[in-house]
């Protein structure tokens, strides 16, 4: 039997296997300002346009020079001396008819200082090279109306990146390992399946397709017989636990017990709570929650008065097993256990969150109470710091400054900032190396680095040959870098509108010299 699939389907089937249909739609109702038409926001764009970001509207009052043409592939020569916003809009929706892409020819730090209500509407807004006083004005202003902001500097072969949002909650974090199987805290029904089960009395065919899960915890059993009721407790314990299960295999190629013994060290931790999890059972959002609290911390609240109750200190079972050696038969019987058991949970979280909203209007789907129980031991929060603030101590600094090449071009990108508010342009030549080598020593003194400190640093090779390569760069941003920070950017975009995945916190650095990267919580 055939079956129909739409073409929005067709088109996102890639995508929709990594965010599902809540996260495509959460991109698509996304509304998204680029300031300033540069390579690397053009290539950011490129990579949210595709997979279908709902509204783009592009701002910048320049016109397309040749020395855009040559490294945008968003600028064409027809397009020179016309609008550069208008002409990067033009092609940028041509990669996708689901987007609209829309331009105003406006300045964007006039924009700011003029009219900042305008940046109200936007749900991710992206800043690409411009001056560090007006990237403090928006920070504040996005902070204001609780926005997303990208801020990117590129030049050469090396950029940066940096991301403000408002709290930002992910229920679905998307770990490599999301399987609980609660072996070394077995619950009820799981106990009383395997109490059925009798080993010693199957025949070879059955005895090889006993699932791995059943073989293990009739192994502990037999174990706790013979230690006072404890089931292993450390390392040489479970090696001797194994010694066990491999003499109980009947032959050499029973895969079911190879595999048992591969999950013995699931044994090794009972307490299936993390310590993020525990810190946000402590947070004040979580302890206060109310009806009128975000959704997340409503569940979050009913989450932690579960595990204090009906979950006997342990988070809602997700239902889902491995895939594993077994006849059918096995499989599905257990595979009912653990689903049952997270029907269970699941109905009394439920009951929790209906206790916390009643006598509101406030009404969680059950879809996202379903979703937020089966992802309960990965959920997470990252509290932004306001990029306009300077939070790093002088100890962190001097060490990074002392150690970290790629936070060295941090450093010197704000301090060619600087140096761009006395000269009105950037550092472009080497006859500007001591210029900006000034700003830099600037730049420490003024955040309480030692003169001692600031004369190791001037004088250390890493920092000189990071401020040669910048002034080499010639103030040019280059294809190649572009389309790579760029790809790094927008991925990173996708987690924060989607919700899904853990994006950084908050700096990223890559060096294309070198060929690394780095991240920094600045």
């Amino acid at each position: 039997m055939s079956v129909i699939i739409d073409q929005k389907t067709q088109k996102y089937d890639r995508q929709l296997r990594l965010w599902a249909t809540n996260g495509q739609k959460a991109l698509e109702d996304a509304n998204i300002c680029l300031l300033n038409v540069s390579t690397t926001g053009c290539e950011m764009v490129k990579n949210l346009v595709l997979p279908g970001a709902g509204h783009v509207t592009i701002i910048d009052d320049s016109e397309v020079t040749k020395e855009d043409i040559q490294n945008n592939f968003f600028l064409d020569k027809d397009s020179t001396g016309q609008s550069k916003a208008n002409s990067a809009a033009a092609l940028l929706q041509e990669l996708n008819e689901d987007a609209k892409v829309d331009y105003l020819e406006k300045n964007p730090e006039v924009l700011i200082d003029q009219s900042p209500g305008y940046f109200e509407s936007f749900s991710l807004i992206i800043a690409v090279n411009m001056r560090d006083e007006y990237l403090s004005k928006l920070a504040q202003l996005c902070q204001q109306f609780g926005k997303v902001l990208f801020t990117i500097k590129s030049k050469g072969l090396v950029g940066m990146f940096s991301v403000q949002a408002p709290e930002h909650t992910i229920i679905e974090s998307h770990p490599e390992n999301t399987v609980d199987l609660r072996l070394a805290c077995p619950f009820k029904q799981l106990v009383d399946y395997v109490a059925t089960i009798d080993l010693d009395k199957m025949d070879q065919t059955d005895h090889s397709h006993v699932p791995f899960v059943v073989v293990i915890l009739k192994y502990v059993e037999a174990w706790k017989a013979k230690h006072d009721g404890k089931a292993p407790q450390n390392y040489q314990e479970r090696q001797e636990l194994i010694k066990d299960i491999r003499a109980g295999m009947r032959t050499p190629e029973e895969e079911n017990f190879e595999e048992a013994i591969s999950h013995v060290w699931r044994l090794s931790n009972s307490d299936t709570i993390s310590s993020e999890i525990r810190h946000l059972f402590e947070d004040p959002a979580c302890q206060n929650a109310t009806s009128n609290s975000p959704y997340f911390w409503i569940l979050t609240r009913a989450l932690r008065d579960f595990v204090r109750n009906e979950g006997e200190g342990q988070l809602p079972l997700a239902g889902k097993l491995l895939d594993m050696k077994s006849d059918t038969l096995n499989y599905v019987n257990l595979q009912k256990v653990y689903r049952e058991k997270a029907s269970q949970d699941l109905e009394a979280i439920t009951q929790r969150v209906n206790e916390l909203v009643q006598g509101s209007s406030i009404v969680i789907p059950k879809e996202t109470i379903e979703l937020f129980c089966k992802n309960a031991a990965n959920i997470r929060v990252i509290h932004y710091q306001n990029l306009s603030e300077n939070n790093l101590k002088k100890e962190q600094l001097v060490n990074l400054l002392k150690n970290e090449e790629n936070f060295c071009y941090y450093f010197v990108f704000k301090a060619a900032d600087k140096f761009q508010t006395i000269y009105g342009r950037l550092p472009a030549t080497e006859s500007d190396f001591d210029n900006l080598k000034a700003n830099v020593t600037s730049l420490m003194e003024s955040l309480g680095v030692s003169t001692e400190e600031m004369g190791e640093i001037a004088t250390s090779e890493m920092l000189n040959r990071v401020l040669t390569n910048y002034v080499r760069f010639n103030d040019l941003e280059t294809a190649n870098l572009a389309a790579l920070l760029g790809g790094l950017a927008a991925q990173e975009a996708i987690k924060l509108l989607t919700h899904q995945y853990i994006p950084i916190n908050n700096t990223c650095i890559f060096n294309g010299i070198l060929s690394t990267s780095s991240v920094y919580k600045l």
